[in-house]
C-alpha cells in the first residue's frame, strides 16, 4: 500500500530495511555518526540516484509516479518537483520564456529568485508599477498589463507576464482576469505562487493554475508540511514538462535531496487524507481571530498571512518576550505566517498575546521613487565591477547587483538603473547605509 501511494517512501523504507552496504553516496552511508545525534533518524533515507530511486530530471519511475499524484491532485496539467524551493522553478519558467524570445513584463514587485534569473539568462524586463500599496505589498490592475501588451504587440514583440501573487504581505493579485488580459495577446501568464501552495484547497479554489496561469511555482514548505527547499512547478499544458525539466537540469544541484522529495509526496498524501479539510479549517480559525483584534489593521487577504501595520520592530520584540517568533518585521509592519500546524492552542494563545499589545503606529514611509530610466543592461550591470559607497555619495550613479530584502518587494533600485535621491530617501528609511554601484572609467 505505501508503495503505491507513496512510491518514495515505499522505495527508501524498503531500502532502508534491507541494510545494504551502501558502496555509494553520500559518505554517511545512513549510519548514526557522532554529532548528527539529531539527524540519526533521517540518515538511513538520505540518499542518492541509486538503481530503483529514478532521476529527478529525466524521471520515469517512483519521482515520475509521485509528481503526478500531485498534478492530479491540483488539477495541472503536469509538476515537476524540487529540491531547489521556487527559485529553481522560476528559473526554469524564465528559461522557457528565453528559449520562446519572449519579452518579459512583470509586475514590479519580485522576489530576489526572478532578478538572478533574469541577470543569468540575460533577459530585459518592462515593469509595470503598483497602482497603491508600499514596498512589500501592491495592487495591480489588470489595464496597466492590457497596455504594457498592446504595446510590446505592436512593436513585434512576443510579450509573457509575471506576477508575485500571493506577495509577502498576502496581498492578491486577480489572476483570473489578468489571464483572461494574457490571453487577448497570446501571452504566457507565469506566476510566483510560493505563499499559496494551499490556495486550491481553500472552500474558493485561487490557485494560479485552477484561475488560468500558463505556469506557476508553489513553495510547499512555505505553507504546508514539506521541508524546506520543497517546491513544485505546475505547467498548464502537459507537454512542457520535458522542457521544464530541461531547464531545471540547467539550475538544480545534481544532488537532488530524497528527504525533502519524498516531504513533496507525503504533502502531497497529506493533502487527500485529511489535510483539506485542514486548511479550511485553519483558515476559518485565522478569519475568527482577525474578527477578535478589531485594534489591528490587517494587510492583505490570503488567509494564513496575519500581516499587520504597525511599530513592526516594537511588536515583534514583545511578542518574542512571549515566546512567539514573527516572520518579518520592519518599522512600517509585522508579518505573522500560520498554517495547518498551527494547532489550536498556538492560535488561542497567540490571540491572547496580540489582544494584551498596543500594536503602535506605523512609520511613514517615503513613497515609491518614480520608475528609473535603465542606463545600462540589466546583465551587464548586476556583474560589472562595482564598488560599495555611503549613500551620500551614490545619487546619479548606476546600481550594481541587485538591492532588493529577501521578502518579494518592490526593488527600490534596479541593476541597470540610476539611482535618484528618492531611492537614497526609501533605502535610509530601510536602515541601508551604502549600496553597490558599477565602477566609473
Amino acid at each position: 500500500m505505501l508503495e503505491k501511494e507513496q512510491p518514495i517512501a515505499g522505495f527508501l523504507s524498503d531500502y532502508a530495511h534491507k541494510k545494504p552496504i551502501r558502496a555509494h553516496m553520500p559518505g554517511h552511508k545512513g549510519k548514526p555518526v557522532p554529532g548528527f545525534e539529531m539527524l540519526s533518524a533521517v540518515t538511513p533515507f538520505d540518499i542518492t540516484e541509486i538503481e530503483g530511486a529514478d532521476s529527478l530530471f529525466e524521471a520515469d519511475g517512483i519521482l515520475r509516479t509521485a509528481e503526478e499524484q500531485t498534478a492530479a491532485l491540483y488539477g495541472s496539467g503536469a509538476v515537476c518537483y524540487s529540491a531547489g524551493g521556487s527559485t529553481l522553478c522560476i528559473q526554469a519558467m524564465l528559461a522557457q520564456m528565453k528559449a520562446e524570445r519572449r519579452t518579459v513584463i512583470a509586475a514590479r514587485t519580485v522576489h530576489r529568485a526572478f532578478l538572478n534569473a533574469c541577470v543569468l539568462l540575460g533577459l530585459e524586463v518592462r515593469y509595470v508599477f503598483p497602482d497603491n500599496g508600499s514596498l512589500l505589498s501592491g495592487s495591480y490592475s489588470p489595464a496597466k498589463f492590457a497596455a504594457a501588451l498592446q504595446d510590446a504587440v505592436q512593436k513585434g514583440e512576443r510579450p509573457c507576464v509575471y506576477v508575485t501573487s500571493p506577495d509577502y504581505l498576502g496581498g492578491m493579485q486577480d489572476i483570473a482576469a489578468l489571464s483572461a488580459v494574457c490571453k487577448q495577446y497570446g501571452a504566457p501568464l507565469l506566476v510566483d505562487n510560493a505563499h499559496g501552495a494551499h490556495l486550491a484547497f481553500l472552500p474558493e479554489n485561487r490557485h494560479p493554475i485552477a484561475l488560468g496561469a500558463d505556469y506557476c511555482c508553489d513553495s510547499a514548505h512555505k505553507m504546508l508540511p514539506a521541508l524546506t527547499g520543497g517546491a513544485w512547478l505546475h505547467c498548464k499544458n502537459a507537454a512542457m514538462k520535458p522542457l521544464m525539466k530541461q531547464h531545471m537540469q540547467l539550475f538544480g544541484s545534481t544532488s537532488p535531496s530524497y528527504l525533502i522529495l519524498q516531504s513533496l509526496e507525503a504533502s502531497t498524501y497529506w493533502l487527500k487524507n485529511g489535510g483539506t479539510e485542514a486548511v479550511r479549517h485553519i483558515a476559518a480559525e485565522i478569519a475568527s481571530l482577525r474578527a477578535k483584534l478589531p485594534q489591528y489593521h490587517f494587510l492583505g487577504d490570503e488567509p494564513f498571512h496575519l500581516s499587520i501595520a504597525a511599530d513592526g520592530i516594537r511588536l515583534a520584540g514583545t511578542l518574542r518576550q512571549n515566546g512567539v517568533e514573527c516572520e518579518y518585521a520592519d518599522k512600517t509592519c509585522l508579518v505573522l505566517l500560520l498554517s495547518p500546524m498551527t494547532e489550536p492552542d498556538e492560535l488561542a494563545r497567540l490571540g491572547e498575546i496580540l489582544a494584551a499589545i498596543d500594536p503602535g503606529t506605523p512609520a511613514a514611509a517615503p513613497p515609491l521613487p518614480e520608475p528609473s530610466t535603465p542606463a545600462m543592461p540589466l546583465r551587464e550591470a548586476a556583474l560589472a565591477p562595482c564598488e560599495m559607497l555611503p549613500l551620500s555619495a551614490a545619487e546619479g550613479r548606476i546600481c550594481g547587483p541587485v538591492q532588493v530584502p529577501c521578502p518579494p518587494a518592490v526593488p527600490i533600485v534596479m541593476s541597470g538603473e540610476r539611482i535618484t535621491g528618492d531611492c537614497l530617501r526609501l533605502l535610509e528609511f530601510y536602515g541601508l547605509k551604502q549600496i553597490c554601484c558599477v565602477k566609473q572609467g
